[in-house]
């Protein structure tokens, strides 16, 4: 199989089952996220959506999402997708906060259907892709343009469960989470539940953190961490021919005992081996050559660093 490239580029639509969605009504609802997200979700417009965190004190992330606004029936709403296996611990965290405000969280998951479109059914579902994280209304249904994976267009399409799917040739979930890889943003997990802070992520280089906006958990944290030069892991590309699991260690030969890295996301290379997305120390991925990141132990199998698909933001 050759790799999707402009030169061969794939098209199609994928069922994101691993999704969830939590919806934000009432009064308050914008205020209330606004204090809790790593993103300014009062200037969000309704074309617009953002990548966000929701962080502890000590700004580690405990879950990531994609947030927009929609009409809902009872008026404007903000619906926050994550990954289903960090849904219900993360509304009830975020609901710990609610407290006297006048905003109502909820599980939506069974009333909205999640799908992701690549490559030319973008264009003929919306006449063409548009710029990371703009957003486009649909006949009732929300199309969120995502960062592109592998050189491809990517959008994510959110629609009531009782709507028509959107038209279109179907392509395997697997070939969907590779591409989710390779457009190095990485949404969090279980295995990696407040492990990282947003940077370590590269989470200001996506759109994913916006450091004019007023407080939230961990703010302080996150802003010192970009703001004083002391940003000393990243996320990194890489392929290996072994399998990785999201939260094995990465080593570096330089030293055996202590892991350098962690791995945030991983999927199956359509051409063989795997490619991951992993958080790993600054120095350990400027000396990566000649085999020296191993995957799980000193011993395993060797990782290849591959480019980044998009520039990062440098410390201020």
């Amino acid at each position: 199989m050759t790799l999707p490239s402009a030169a061969h580029p794939i098209s199609g639509i994928a069922e994101l089952t691993h999704l969830g969605v939590i919806r934000a009504s009432g009064d308050d609802a914008v205020t209330f996220l606004q204090g809790q997200l790593t993103q300014d979700v009062a200037l969000m417009g309704t074309g617009e959506a953002r990548l966000a965190a929701f962080c502890n004190a000590k700004g580690r992330m405990q879950a990531s999402f994609v947030v927009f606004k929609r009409q809902g029936e009872a008026g404007e709403e903000v619906l926050l997708v994550c990954n289903r296996d960090i849904l219900p611990a993360t509304l009830k965290r975020l609901s710990m906060f609610v407290l006297r405000a006048k905003a109502r969280l909820t599980d939506a998951s069974a009333e909205f259907a999640l799908y992701g479109i690549v490559g030319s059914a973008i264009e003929s579902i919306a006449g063409g892709a548009r710029s990371a994280w703009s957003m486009a209304d649909i006949e009732g249904a929300n199309m969120v343009f995502l960062h592109p994976g592998a050189g491809q267009s990517r959008a994510l399409w959110c629609a009531p469960a009782s709507a028509s799917a959107p038209s279109g040739p179907r392509i395997d979930t697997a070939l969907w989470h590779w591409l989710d890889v390779q457009s190095g943003v990485a949404m969090i997990t279980q295995p990696i539940f407040e492990a990282f802070v947003p940077q370590m992520l590269n989470y200001e280089s996506v759109g994913g953190v916006n450091f004019k906006k007023g407080c939230y958990p961990g703010q302080e944290i996150v802003a010192r961490s970009q703001f004083r030069g002391t940003l000393k892991r990243r996320a990194y590309l890489v392929h290996t021919g072994g399998i990785p699991s999201v939260g094995q260690e990465v080593f570096h030969a330089a030293d055996a005992t202590q892991p350098c890295g962690l791995v945030a996301a991983a999927a199956a290379n359509p051409v063989g081996g795997f490619d991951a997305i992993v958080s790993m120390q600054t120095s350990a991925a400027a000396d990566a050559g000649n085999g020296r990141l191993t995957l799980g132990s000193a011993t395993g199998e060797a990782l290849e660093l591959l480019p980044l698909p998009y520039p990062l933001l440098e410390d201020i």
